[in-house]
């Protein structure tokens, strides 16, 4: 029997799913579902890691610690030596700790994991299934686990097609060069049917192995806020929208419509005595500006640009979503747009690039001073707001990985990191951006109907899906079993037990790497939704 249903929603944030349950005007409620599931439990705003981004959110859920521990810090790794910076996608090889699913395989609880990210190649001792996300078509057979799985799916769920479970990079290229007005309607549509495989493949799953533990992530969720923000906050729609307004509010909502659908099929299939749990890595919000973070830094002698002598190299280094410095005179800049982050250069060895060791305090502190003078042109507001060092905010064995700096803005928006001036510039009209509050939902025995709960972390969910499953917590685990989330005689019959800690992730090869295309396509692909410029 499947004791515990856990579905992921990336991005779900309280601000469109409060609007979506309620009884609009000429709408209606567009997840009923959904709204009954909220009226019976309880809810918590979650509180993402300190750059509320998809990889290290997500892996954060799964492992039951921050990015400092496990490793994962955004989409892109760079790797500085000196004289050159290089960079290569994160991928499962850089998750330095073990996940929830390889911990309950180990008490002998079988587990589902469908689409999260980082999870290919899954460990040989998961047992269980494992479809993993963020992946091309073509590698979904080799990096699905147990090898058999892929076979079984595709002759038993009607109408699967790999091509459109996973990132269709063409199709979404397409998307990216011609988001008109007209176009935006049809690339929300793209995604859904291939919510619906997701859904298939949950449902054969759920239905055929009955996991112990079975979990799915929807990122629809995510990927039409990043584009259609403005037709899902209601506070950005005309009063009667009219034209290509209406027609991205029905399909934003016909989106959602179907996700209650399969919501509501899930959670009858698992059954009445299953404990029923929603998480989303981040919330949403609007940007309304867009800070060029390093020709700000330029401005204030922090770096210099890469010369472009109008060679076929210089042009692509100019036009790529990547640092294009002088890394010989640069000592502070952001390298990548999805890390918010500032990395100050400190020089390893003498003769090389960067400041003494010795200066590195004074001169962080003379950063963080030039960070905050940093005004709005039109309201004279700060436009960051908060600057967190990377020791208070990512603890652990990789906490050096971790930009020096990690940059809140007022709008919680990404920064670009190309050589355009000036430094700020306002949006025609707002897109959506991560919110550090996401959501966390639960359901079913022995959870109370407690209505909205004080904020957790997001190193509590993967304790409280293991705590569900019947399996002791870690004792290295961050988070904790919330409370609030259950009754006190559910509590007192089911305490929770610590357990030992977790052990050692053994690193695996990927089995098929992406080639440079694959790479360049995902990279296309995170500048459409905003990652990057």
């Amino acid at each position: 029997m499947t004791t515990t249903l856990f579905i992921g929603l990336d991005g779900c944030t309280f601000t469109v799913l409060d609007q979506l349950i309620s009884d609009l005007p000429g709408e209606g409620i567009t997840m009923p579902f959904m709204k009954s599931l909220i009226e019976r439990g309880v809810r918590a705003r979650l509180r993402s890691t300190p750059n509320p981004l998809t990889p290290p959110a997500w892996t954060s859920i799964m492992t039951g610690k921050n990015p400092g521990e496990h490793g994962v810090f955004e989409f892109i790794r760079a790797e500085d030596k000196g004289n050159e910076v290089f960079w290569t996608l994160y991928d499962a090889r850089n998750v330095d700790a073990e996940t929830i699913w390889s911990v309950a395989s180990r008490k002998k609880k079988t587990i589902a994991a469908l689409n999260f990210p980082l999870t290919a190649p899954a460990p040989e001792n998961i047992k269980g299934a494992v479809v993993p996300g963020f992946i091309p078509a073509k590698h979904l057979r080799r990096n699905t686990h147990p090898r058999e799985l892929f076979e079984r799916i595709k002759q038993d769920v009607p109408g699967f097609d790999p091509k459109e479970l996973a990132w269709d990079f063409d199709k979404e290229k397409q998307a990216m060069e011609s988001l008109s007005a007209d176009e935006t309607a049809k690339w929300v549509r793209y995604h859904l049917p291939r919510e619906e495989q997701w859904f298939r493949v949950a449902e054969y799953i759920l239905g055929t192995d009955k996991p112990d533990l079975m979990a799915v992530m929807f990122d629809g969720t995510d990927k039409i806020q990043h584009q259609a923000w403005p037709w899902l906050d209601q506070s950005l729609l005309p009063k009667n929208p009219q034209g290509h307004d209406k027609e991205m509010r029905e399909v934003c909502l016909e989106y959602f419509r179907n996700l209650d659908g399969y919501i509501k099929r899930l959670v009858e299939m698992a059954g009445p005595d299953t404990q029923v749990f929603f998480a989303s890595d981040h919330g949403f919000t609007a940007s309304n500006f867009v800070l060029r973070i390093n020709t700000y830094l330029e401005e204030k002698g922090y770096l210099k640009w890469g010369v472009n002598d109008g060679s076929e190299m210089a042009l692509r280094r100019e036009a790529s979503d990547f640092a294009n410095l002088d890394w010989s005179q640069t000592t502070a800049c952001c390298l990548t747009p999805s890390s918010n982050g500032i990395s100050i250069r400190v020089k390893q060895k003498p003769g090389d690039p960067g400041i003494e060791p010795s200066e590195y305090e004074a001169f962080r502190e003379k950063l963080m001073k030039d960070l905050y003078e940093l005004k709005d042109p039109v309201s004279g507001e700060p436009v960051i707001v908060d600057l967190l060092k990377r020791e208070e905010w990512f603890p652990g064995q990789h906490m050096k990985l971790a930009p020096d700096l990690t940059m809140v803005l007022r709008d919680h928006g990404f920064v670009s990191i190309r050589n355009l001036k000036p430094s700020i510039v306002h949006r025609p009209s707002p897109i959506g951006t991560h919110h550090p509050d996401g959501i966390f939902i639960a359901v079913g025995p022995g959870i109370p109907a407690a209505g909205l709960v004080e904020t957790r972390k997001i190193v509590d969910v993967a304790p409280t899906l293991l705590y569900s499953a019947g399996v002791a917590v870690p004792s290295d685990f961050e988070g904790e079993v919330p409370p609030s989330f259950f009754s006190e005689a559910w509590l007192a019959e089911h305490p929770v037990k610590k357990g030992a800690r977790t052990q050692h992730a053994k690193r695996m090869e990927m089995e098929q790497e992406m080639d440079a295309n694959e790479q360049k396509q995902l990279l296309e692909q995170l500048q459409m939704l905003g990652y990057m410029e």
